[in-house]
């Protein structure tokens, strides 16, 4: 596992702490929200079943979106005990918030089509083609800095349709045929099954994102946040991730 240093603090920032008991009730539930990126969504409500499991009582309360989208939250004062971003530059956003960010899965980017792939794309470059709506995520999320690099690593610029808030957005317009073609991660595409055709291209091997968790400072958990980290990090999360088909760290 690699561990980085976040290269800022957010200052004058003032967390809601995030793990309470839930209202209204005497079962003495406690709740340990979670933000992660859209990408871990499948991943991360097995983990958190198992995390439930583990522990009495406790309920995991998870929240996805755009990894750009939940660092700003948590900025804002969003109840968060957990955060896992796909890469590391939001993560770092949250400068001391984070406590000690890990490295804990990677992830690849391939292009998703409609069944059968009738529009016959075979590469990157046929994002570009006249006639191919296209759609990718925004810059500001991992997934689209990630297809931003391809782009210049090859020379190529997709004219996209819409430029979407996560990834699992710009899965959904393609299965819902809002458009031909998308740009979205490894772990997207296997979990939409056969919802989609799938497009490898060699400049996504270049182009691997690194996705940390950490416990959010301030956080009101009791060391609950600590144990799904490490739950995230040892044999039992590593398992359900490759599963997924996340990389290794």
């Amino acid at each position: 596992m690699r561990r980085f240093v976040t290269a800022f603090a957010a200052a004058g920032v003032v967390l809601l702490a995030g793990c309470s008991s839930d209202d209204g009730s005497d079962s003495g539930t406690v709740t340990l929200d979670v933000s992660a990126a859209a990408s871990l969504k499948k991943a991360f409500t097995a983990i958190a079943a198992e995390f439930e499991k583990q522990h009495d009582g406790v309920t995991v309360r998870l929240s996805f979106d755009g990894s750009s989208t939940l660092a700003n939250q948590i900025q804002q004062g969003a109840p968060a005990d957990v955060f896992a971003s796909a890469d590391e530059k939001n993560m770092a956003k949250l400068g001391d918030l984070a406590v000690e960010p890990t490295i804990f899965a990677t992830n690849t980017l391939v292009i998703v089509t409609a069944p059968g792939n009738p529009l016959r794309i075979r590469s990157f470059a046929d994002l570009a083609r006249p006639g191919v709506t296209a759609v990718v995520c925004q810059a500001a999320q991992p997934c689209g800095a990630a297809t931003g690099t391809a782009e210049r690593n090859t020379g190529i610029t997709i004219d996209a349709a819409s430029e979407e808030q996560s990834v699992s957005a710009v899965l959904t317009k393609v299965t819902t045929g809002q458009a031909d073609a998308g740009v979205v991660y490894v772990t997207d595409a296997r979990a939409a099954g056969d919802q989609v055709a799938t497009v490898t291209d060699p400049a996504f091997a270049e182009v691997v994102n690194a996705y940390p968790v950490a416990g959010v400072r301030g956080a009101d958990d009791g060391g609950l946040g600590k144990q799904f980290v490490d739950l995230v990090l040892g044999e039992d999360g590593q398992r359900i991730l490759r599963d997924a088909g996340f990389g290794a760290p």
